[in-house]
């Protein structure tokens, strides 16, 4: 099938009709600004009063100044990150084995949306200008680009079909290209814009516990079986700080992070669901786990924590923090006592409890920071905070901020660096 050049700008009445043609990237102009921009083109293809098109030019304007990028990187980015039947197929078949009919629609829509891309905020000034019969042209948005090139860098965009599902296999498409950390909130994912920006670098202290953590995901990416982790220790001593530090160094390789918090756990099957046929490695992060008596969360994650009847995914793995080593509260009153109507075989049920934490393959235990681990803590932080004070100094003023604060930890250690870069810096 050949197509016009792409190059060659066709009549605003043309390229509305063309762009309400796309076949699988329609959510390319789904948003804000693709809806602005299609509503303006109506406005122009239907030669509307004057007002109505500079109403329509000043909306797309305002709705494309609101998300600070160009015209070309809006498109670009949005091709990027389409969730379609193409961008998800091609992480799992090979472009050869696609049937023809999906990459000749593909095509299709690259050409279409190469004619949109070089339609320019300039063009777009012009017509309206020609619509008004005004001496003074509208001003046009333009920004530095930020977006990959390859696309743009190609004459016919049909030629970077290659390149483009490679984009796809590596970076996945949708939310997981548009993210590296996301939420299970209200029965669907919802990205993260601003994760933590911990790195692994800034941790220290429980040396151990990171390389084998560390192992463990290399593990994971690597399409080896990893262990489900489970972290417990004292408050502060950076249990969920390495498990979203671990974000900043893998994200490149595909690793992104699932928050869920423990009152969704009951969904917990279905977000494996969701993510077990994408090539992208998942860590479902559950923060301060614990459980009471008949949780159904606690049913929903034994499920996958043991598995059941479907296979287990092996791009996915759980990683929970706790303080308590028992995840599940006993009480005195639990414990088996001789009356005529206790269970039979009450001490297995408690024992099925206390052994909860035991289906985790892995359990790094994180001890209380004693003096010494805790002034290393901070006197490391301080390097990286470039914070010059003699050592005897920072290790007195650290040893009564944890006196009077909470504690020898690595959060009070934190919290202590930044009070201090505050105050000097004042």
């Amino acid at each position: 099938m050949s197509y016009p050049n792409p190059a060659a700008i066709p009549s605003s009445q043309s390229l509305y009709r063309q762009a309400s043609s796309l076949l699988l990237y329609q959510g390319v102009l789904s948003g804000a600004v693709g809806q602005a921009f299609l509503s303006l083109l109506q406005s122009l293809s239907q030669r509307e009063d004057e007002l109505t098109c500079i109403r329509a030019y000043s909306n797309w304007f305002k709705t494309l100044a609101a998300s600070g990028e160009s015209w070309q990187d809006y498109l670009m980015w949005r091709i990027l990150w389409d969730d379609n039947p193409f961008s998800r197929a091609v992480q799992r078949v090979a472009l050869s084995d696609l049937p023809h009919s999906l990459v000749a629609a593909v095509k299709q829509d690259l050409h279409i949306l190469q004619i949109i891309y070089k339609c320019t905020s300039q063009q777009l000034s012009l017509w309206v200008q020609e619509v008004s019969q005004s001496e003074t042209q509208p001003v046009v948005w333009d920004v530095e680009s930020q977006a990959p090139s390859f696309l743009p860098q190609e004459s016919n965009w049909a030629n970077s079909l290659p390149d483009l599902a490679n984009y796809y296999r590596d970076n996945g498409a949708g939310l997981l290209a548009q993210y590296r950390a996301l939420r299970w909130q209200s029965g669907e994912l919802v990205g993260i814009p601003h994760p933590d920006p911990i790195e692994l670098g800034e941790l220290v202290g429980y040396e151990s516990q990171q390389e084998t953590l560390i192992k463990n995901t290399e593990f994971l990416l690597a399409g080896y079986p990893a262990l489900h982790v489970l972290l417990y220790g004292s408050r502060g001593s950076g249990k969920s700080s390495l498990v979203k530090a671990l974000l900043q160094k893998y994200s490149s390789r595909g690793l992104r992070l699932i928050e869920v918090a423990k009152s969704d756990l009951k969904d917990l099957s279905l977000i494996v669901d969701k993510l077990r046929e994408v090539p992208q490695k998942f860590i479902i992060f559950v923060d301060d786990l614990s459980f009471e008596e008949d949780d159904e969360a606690f049913k929903a994650l034994k499920v996958v924590l043991e598995g059941s009847v479907t296979a287990r995914s092996q791009n996915i793995v759980v990683y929970a923090t706790s303080n308590r080593r028992h995840l599940i509260r006993e009480y005195f009153s639990d414990r088996p006592r001789p009356r005529d109507n206790d269970e039979v075989h009450a001490w297995d049920t408690l024992e099925e409890k206390l052994s909860f934490c035991d289906r985790f393959g892995l359990t790094l235990t994180f001890e209380p920071a004693n003096q010494d681990t805790y002034l290393k803590i901070v006197r490391h932080l301080a390097d990286l905070a470039k914070i010059n004070l003699p050592q005897e100094e920072l290790d007195y003023r650290a040893r009564q901020w944890a006196t009077r604060h909470n504690g020898r930890c690595g959060r009070s250690a934190r919290q202590f660096i930044d009070f201090l870069t505050a105050e000097i810096s004042t």
